[in-house]
């Protein structure tokens, strides 16, 4: 859980947007609700020197990154940084190819917690050979790193992650829109639900320490409170990595409220570590979301993807699921769950009784069942 500058700003970071964001962090709840990490995306980069060693844009950067790191660290915080597999970033800086181990010696030195690694400029390069030679540089400096592999789920990095990174991520980059997509010409960027609907079938590769990542999150960066509550709870049903993309400094009480819901964190935090899934649509157009958690309990996500209100009844003792990854069943014929509505924070029944709701357009209702005792 942190934040990441890409989303919102782009190119346009400098060390007063990064501390500036940490005391928003920290004063916003945001640290309280367990969001830790603070990482600068592309474009920090220099030049390198004669010998090779990175230097951040000395004008953009005047204090220099051990002196940033310290002050994140002083928050309470954690810093991470942004480098490339190939020989330039996205952004047309240096890159860390063929200086793999230099950057990571930098970063342990500069006191980086986190390593978003991208794949730009990469052509006839092997990608987890090349993951694996970060991860090794990583190791070999000797500072503990999470490790973010950034290289689109082009070389479906699911099947090989775990043991190189921390999280991987799954497409390419999301847009600040619910169902769209962004044509850059040679690239798109996807809406949240085009993220969602991208990669299917690889939640037995997710678990503890190696995640599914569907790129950092846009809450608060366009969309309808209802668009942002149904974009962050998909995130938490997926279990995946929850890095905040918007401006914590300015945000709105709406937006604050939707990051720091610690019901719905839990769920995506829960430390049996499995992906929830798609169980079924409704006639209606609802798609109903499960996700196993500790203890047999239960998170069900009811998202609306249509432009309409619709009415959801569900019968609970109709509604069983056996999840072959998690080895749990809900079954709510032997067994009375409590119900409880994680948005607006108050049980609304049992699974003895019929569920009756109105969904909004584009937005969701998420429960937590819970075995009564």
């Amino acid at each position: 859980m942190g934040w990441n500058s890409w989303n919102k700003f782009g190119c346009n970071v400098d060390e007063r947007l990064i501390r500036e964001t940490a005391d928003a962090m920290v004063s916003s709840g945001l640290f309280d609700a367990g969001y830790r990490y603070v990482v600068i995306d592309d474009c920090w980069q220099g030049e390198r020197d004669s010998l090779g060693w990175i230097h951040p844009i000395h004008e953009r950067f005047p204090s220099g990154m051990k002196a940033l790191a310290d002050y994140v660290h002083g928050k309470g915080l954690k810093f991470g940084i942004y480098s490339c597999a190939g020989n330039q970033t996205c952004g047309g800086h240096p890159g860390s190819r063929g200086h793999e181990y230099q950057d990571a010696i930098t970063y342990a030195q500069w006191g980086v917690d986190y390593l978003k690694y991208d794949w730009c400029n990469t052509t006839g390069i092997n990608a987890a050979a090349a993951y694996a030679t970060m991860r090794d540089a990583l190791f070999a400096a000797g500072k503990p790193v999470v490790f973010s592999i950034c290289e689109w789920g082009d070389n479906q990095p699911w099947l090989w992650g775990k043991d190189v990174g921390h999280l991987w991520r799954t497409t390419g980059d999301i847009a600040p829109c619910f169902d769209c997509e962004v044509n850059h010409g040679t690239w798109s960027s996807w809406g949240v639900m085009k993220v969602v609907e991208l990669r299917k079938g690889i939640r037995q590769y997710a678990g503890p320490d190696h995640w599914n990542d569907p790129d950092m999150m846009e809450v608060g960066n366009g969309m309808t409170p209802g668009e942002d509550r149904a974009h962050f709870s998909l995130w938490c049903m997926m279990a995946a990595p929850l890095i905040a993309g918007n401006d914590v400094r300015s945000m709105s009480p709406t937006t604050r409220d939707i990051l720091t819901n610690r019901e719905v964190i839990a769920v995506d935090q829960d430390s049996l570590g499995v992906q929830g899934m798609r169980r079924t649509t409704t006639p209606n157009g609802i798609e109903i979301w499960v996700k196993p958690l500790v203890r047999d309990n239960w998170a069900i996500c009811f998202l609306n993807r249509t432009d309409k209100a619709q009415v959801l009844e569900v019968n609970w003792p109709d509604f069983g699921v056996d999840d072959d990854i998690s080895k749990q069943k809900c079954d709510a014929v032997s067994i009375t769950y409590s119900v409880r509505d994680l948005w607006k924070h108050q049980v609304v029944g049992t699974t003895k009784q019929l569920l009756r709701a109105t969904v909004p357009a584009r937005d969701v209702m998420m429960v937590l069942l819970t075995k009564d005792q």
